[in-house]
């Protein structure tokens, strides 16, 4: 007897996730025809050039080939679908029909409303015109209508319709009459649209059901009696997880009782459904760096695994959820369970401290071998009738795994246990199953990217709870190596992520739009060579100068002199992405840390650095312009601007610490992180032998940069006195790289070239010892920080 339900219509994640892909490759294709014009002409060439050896294409009328190629595709495929009793699917398809012509006019309305002449070109051939008929439509409209009624594995008219249109498309393109661009665009806009209507509509499921459930059975020694759908996940869409087949998601459930009375569980798994859960795993392996995550495409990968994974944990001697085979049928893979003995979830108040222990060793025995769960949850917790505590839901699971995998295993129950019974009690029950050792070596995946959405919605969760974790296991570790644990970066899009990749496209952009290389060229080739040569010296000595100012605030024992130059080489890759003083500001403090400095200490020596830098620019300024009498552009400094700006910042600051929630945290937390830093600060800043090292590398950089504008004026041919020259340029080179951008770029040509100009220098000559200064202090720079951030890297020092 079977007791089964009507199979239903499935929405298919896929679907949507490939309209997508879809939609990204329109604008890919409309970038190329914008940007590459050039190479999607070539391909157009090589295909028309190829009606050599088939002349007789040309004669063929291609409206009465579109219309031929559409009356097959069409009336094969309805054929199909209507002899199948497929009354829905026939019906929805011709409607996708014309949705595919109505998108097509859309988007073809949409670029000639843009009026974009190149993207226009890129689309016009002998059958389009500049209107609603830019795009030729029928590649839409067939795509869409193949694309519902698909998959072509499926249907073999949906399979012949696709290469026919293929065949069709490359015709016509060889004869002009369509271009590569507009058809790859047509079929993408109707690919798209069909796959959103198969998703909104959704697709027949074409699992096992009832008797193909029955007949997968017998191949693996089961003779069912009865086979009956569990009632209530027949009635949940969602099929939720349940501790009967081992929290396998999206899975059917039934009960099989055998001729000889046996009873069993069947687990039957889709592949439609199991799409969604193949996504997961994608995402996962996509998002988490370093870490190997498993994507199984089909759901017979995921059950075969699931099966090994079980009966590899049963022969260690660990209790499971016992399984008895797996068979495949078609579209789904079964997976069978025996009846008995029976699990049930742990409610997580009624655990005790020896049962948190019993889980812990239950998990350490796994991974002794090789064994990682990869998703531990309150709801993965399960006791057997005997009473025995295990960890059930080992779909995702993997086994050979990485000591990485063994580590997350370990900090996501750490965190679940954080979760519902406090941190301390929690490393305190660690401590009684694993070593200080072992708990010390966790504390660098302890983040939130290694811990389940699920743990993180419990009741006793919070943002702070990680961070209370860490500092905990911290504990355990000697107070002087505490700060020189770093996290192991699992997360790809972290927020230093995103920032050092928004850094990389500012650097991008920065290099193609504001570098001129035909100016810089007839620049460098009007220059002497000598004194250009001169002017990249004082490049390189600049780089020494500030690397003697931040040696001489590390201890000795701690400077590594190559590492010091590289650190200052490096400065040059960054200031491409970040303001002027930042990057130097911050290569500088990842260099310290990496030295073995807290951050704190760290952050000292960097800030004295600036400080120093800063003062000693000041300084010489004021003692330049003493003797010099230079006085001219004292009128640039944008007195009144500055003085808005920190009125305005006062106020905020102000008004920030009338509110009392404001203020409490302002002097609870952030005043004693501030006077921490001071204290490092002002005793950094108070020994006399670093800081007359410090003040000598400032000089040495100022001056340096001075004299390299100075010889980029010689290489012109134009004689300054120099004093007055570094007087100028520090003056100048200072205000222009207040602007808060990569490098100073604009800003800091601007003021050069106006600065020197006012002071008698003719504007010719100005603006090309500017662009001469530049190349050598900061075009040539970019690459050779690149090596310098390359060398750094692989010795651990950035």
């Amino acid at each position: 007897m079977i007791r089964d339900v009507e199979p239903q219509r499935t929405r298919v994640s896929g679907d949507l996730m490939h309209a997508v892909i879809s939609l990204v490759g329109i604008v890919v294709v409309m970038l190329f025809a914008l940007y590459l014009r050039g190479i999607a002409s070539g391909v157009e060439y090589d295909a028309r050039n190829a009606v050599n050896a088939v002349e007789w294409v040309v004669d063929l009328p291609a409206s009465m080939l579109q219309q031929l190629c559409i009356l097959v595709i069409v009336v094969s495929v309805l054929l199909q679908l209507i002899v199948n009793k497929e009354w829905l699917q026939s019906t929805v398809a011709a409607i996708t029909l014309i949705l595919g012509f109505a998108a097509a006019w859309g988007v073809s309305s949409l670029i000639t409303l843009v009026g974009n002449t190149t993207l226009i070109t890129a689309f016009i051939s002998a059958g389009t015109n500049v209107g609603p008929s830019l795009l030729p439509d029928f590649y839409a409209a067939l795509a869409a209508f193949l694309t519902f009624a698909g998959p072509r594995r499926m249907r073999s008219a949906v399979k012949w319709g696709w290469n026919i249109l293929i065949v069709v498309a490359c015709v016509l393109i060889i004869t002009s009459w369509s271009t590569v661009i507009g058809a790859v665009v047509s079929v993408l806009v109707g690919r798209m649209v069909g796959l959103v209507v198969r998703f909104v509509v959704g697709t027949q499921n074409t699992g096992a059901w009832g008797m193909q459930i029955v007949g997968g059975l017998k191949t693996i020694g089961i003779q069912p009696k009865t086979l009956t759908r569990r009632e209530d996940a027949a009635m949940d869409p969602e099929l939720p997880a349940t501790l009967v087949d081992d929290l396998v998601e999206h899975s059917r459930i039934y009960d099989a009782i055998d001729v000889d009375g046996s009873r069993y569980i069947v687990s039957v798994l889709d592949n439609q459904v199991h799409y969604a859960g193949y996504l997961g795993q994608v995402w996962q392996w996509i998002r988490l760096s370093g870490v190997a995550v498993r994507h199984d495409r089909s759901a017979s990968d995921a059950t075969h695994h699931h099966l090994a994974m079980l009966l590899g944990l049963r022969a260690l001697g660990l209790e499971t959820i016992p399984v008895y085979g797996v068979t495949d049928v078609g579209e789904s893979s079964i997976m069978v369970f025996r009846d008995e003995p029976h699990a049930s979830a742990c409610d997580p108040d009624t655990l005790t401290d020896d049962d948190i222990v019993s889980v812990m060793d239950y998990m350490q025995a796994a991974h002794d071998r090789g064994y990682t769960h990869r998703q531990i949850t309150a709801s993965t917790l399960a006791r057997m009738d005997n009473g025995d505590l295990f960890v059930a839901g080992w779909q995702n699971g993997d086994l050979a795994s990485s000591p990485a995998n063994v580590a997350l295993d370990k900090v996501e129950l750490l965190a679940l246990l954080a979760a519902l019974y406090g941190v301390e009690h929690t490393v305190e029950i660690a401590r009684r199953v694993w070593t200080d050792e072992t708990i010390v070596d966790l504390i660098p995946f302890v983040q939130k990217a290694a811990v389940p959405a699920a743990t993180r919605q419990l009741p006793g969760w919070d943002k702070h709870l990680l961070e209370t974790l860490r500092g905990e296991m911290s504990k355990l570790v000697p107070e002087e190596e505490a700060d020189n644990i770093e996290q192991v970066t699992l997360s790809r899009f972290s927020i230093r992520g995103f920032v050092m990749i928004a850094l990389l496209i500012v650097a991008v952009v920065v290099v193609l739009t504001q570098m001129k290389p035909d100016e810089m060229i007839r620049a460098v080739k009007a220059a002497n060579f000598w004194f250009a040569l001169v002017c990249l010296a004082f490049s390189f000595l600049a780089w020494v100068g500030s690397a003697i100012t931040l040696g001489g605030f590390m201890d000795r024992d701690k400077r590594n002199y190559a590492g010091l130059i590289c650190s200052q080489m490096a400065q040059g890759f960054a200031a491409v992405s970040m303001p002027a003083g930042i990057g130097p500001a911050f290569v500088n403090l990842q260099f310290l840390r990496k030295s073995g400095y807290k951050n704190t200490v760290a952050t000292a020596i960097m800030s004295a650095v600036w400080a120093v830098q800063a003062a000693t620019t000041v300084v010489l300024l004021v003692i330049i312009g003493i003797f010099t009498g230079r006085n001219a552009l004292s009128g640039m400094i944008p007195t009144n601007t500055l003085i808005i700006v920190v009125a305005v910042v006062a106020v905020v600051v102000s008004l920030a610490m009338l509110i009392p929630p404001i203020r409490k945290i302002v002097l609870s937390k952030l005043l004693p992180l501030v006077t921490s830093y001071a204290r490092a600060l002002l005793e950094t800043l108070t020994q006399p032998r670093e800081l007359i090292v410090g003040i000598l590398g400032g000089v040495v950089l100022n001056i340096a940069t001075g004299l390299g504008f100075w010889a980029a004026l010689l290489a012109f041919g134009y004689q300054t006195n120099p004093i007055e020259t570094t007087f100028v340029f520090l003056l100048a080179n200072t205000l222009g790289s207040a602007v808060p951008t990569p490098g100073g770029l604009g800003a800091v040509e601007a003021a050069l070239s106006v600065a020197f100009t006012a002071v008698g220098v003719p504007s010719t000559i100005a603006v090309s010892a500017t662009l001469v200064y530049r190349v050598a202090f900061y075009w040539i720079r970019i690459p050779v920080g690149a090596l310098a951030s390359k060398w750094l890297d692989r010795h651990n020092l950035i």
